[in-house]
């Protein structure tokens, strides 16, 4: 019966071809369910949800959607996972099922493995977990992070719930749910619920979300991950911070500026002095940026501020809790420019395009807006500064 089994989903499997990604592999020795038409179901879903992982995250189908927008995270991992740029191999990493588990409620718990042969031995590159679940006389998955988290507590204020495992510092609740409110009004954002999953570390936020290994992440004991759905937004904090002692304004445009774009698109100089003006940095408050930038670097009427944009500075006394001086320059033009134009003005020298050696993009998107040009830069940022 055994063999018989192994046979009708290989037979399966092998029918089933794709461009998309590699099929799921069944070892023989695998305990699956006695019910061959449910083993095969299972085996052939799994390797559909596989498939369309490797898509975008809204066109897979076979998401449980009441747990679409936790399961997105777990996509994000999963996308991509069978390549391998050192041997220039698309489907390098192959997918093995290694657990198929029943659960007391008629799921099923599945981990898959992705493993590669290098010189004739095996290399893993990472173990996934997700839930099976029963939907008609087929199977919808999802991450672990609800099930995983069934024990935990949670505070709810507006839309935004925080999930803990015993005690949560409430001093930083109201300001934390203010300041998301208005950044999300300032960048144009739709509101969302937000679900925040408050982690010790990042190896703890790995597991909650099913990523059991990933060799890409091999040393790592600090980070976060979140998703985003229409409506909807998933955040797993792992920084230590299980609790919510502390909470930084900085940090918290950042996360919500990543909701509708990739940080990796707009121009860092702009995004961090964005964060300055309204959050600080390592714990100092804009005001005492501001003291220490007039103190350390002010006082010296000789400065170069386009020098200072081509050649990063910090001018506080520590590198740990660094403090840019083309970041509060930035800052300083800011909030001018807020003041006359709104923030639309803002946004858009904020996506003027990436940094770029010479700063061509901002230049040009600088002088639109405030008539600034390379060549009267330092006269005008003077101009700017003496005045604060």
């Amino acid at each position: 019966m055994r063999t018989k089994l192994f046979t009708i989903i290989v037979v399966f499997l092998i029918s089933y071809t794709t461009k998309a990604q590699s099929q799921l592999q069944v070892k023989s020795f695998l305990r699956l369910p006695k019910d061959t038409i449910v083993s095969t179901k299972l085996t052939e879903t799994i390797n559909q949800f596989l498939m369309s992982a490797q898509e975008d995250n809204e066109k897979n189908k076979w998401i449980f959607p009441k747990e679409k927008t936790e399961t997105f995270i777990l996509l994000d991992e999963i996308n991509g996972i069978e390549k391998s740029r050192k041997y220039k191999d698309d489907h390098f990493y192959k997918p093995y099922l290694s657990n198929l588990a029943p659960l007391s409620n008629g799921d099923y718990l599945i981990q898959v493995s992705y493993m590669g042969t290098i010189e004739n031995e095996p290399t893993l590159r990472a173990i996934f977990e997700f839930i099976a679940h029963k939907s008609g006389d087929s199977y919808l998955f999802s991450s672990p992070i609800i099930r995983n988290t069934k024990d935990w507590k949670h505070l709810k204020k507006d839309m935004f719930t925080f999930h803990y495992k015993s005690s949560i510092n409430k001093k930083y609740i109201d300001d934390y749910c203010k300041y998301a409110t208005i950044f999300d009004q300032k960048i144009g954002s739709t509101p969302k619920k937000l679900e925040t999953y408050l982690c010790k570390d990042a190896n703890e936020v790995l597991k909650l979300m099913g990523v059991l290994y990933k060799l890409d992440y091999n040393g790592r004991n600090r980070g976060g991950y979140y998703s985003v759905s229409n409506d909807k937004m998933v955040s797993l904090s792992g920084s230590n911070n299980e609790t919510f002692d502390r909470y930084d304004r900085h940090d918290l445009w950042h996360d919500r500026l990543s909701i509708v774009i990739s940080r990796r698109k707009v121009n860092k100089p702009i995004d961090e002095a964005i964060a300055y003006m309204y959050g600080g940095s390592w714990g100092y408050s804009w005001d005492d940026i501001l003291k220490i930038f007039k103190e350390k670097v002010v006082k010296n009427k000789n400065v170069d501020w386009a020098s200072y944009k081509e050649n990063p500075f910090n001018f506080n006394d520590t590198q740990s809790k660094h403090l840019m001086v083309d970041y509060v320059v930035n800052a300083i033009i800011l909030i001018k420019l807020e003041k006359e134009k709104d923030f639309s003005a803002v946004w858009e020298l904020l996506n003027c395009g990436p940094y770029e050696k010479g700063n061509a993009n901002y230049y040009k998107a600088l002088e639109k807006l405030t008539g600034i040009t390379k060549e009267n830069y330092n006269e005008k940022v003077w101009e700017l500064v003496n005045e604060i």
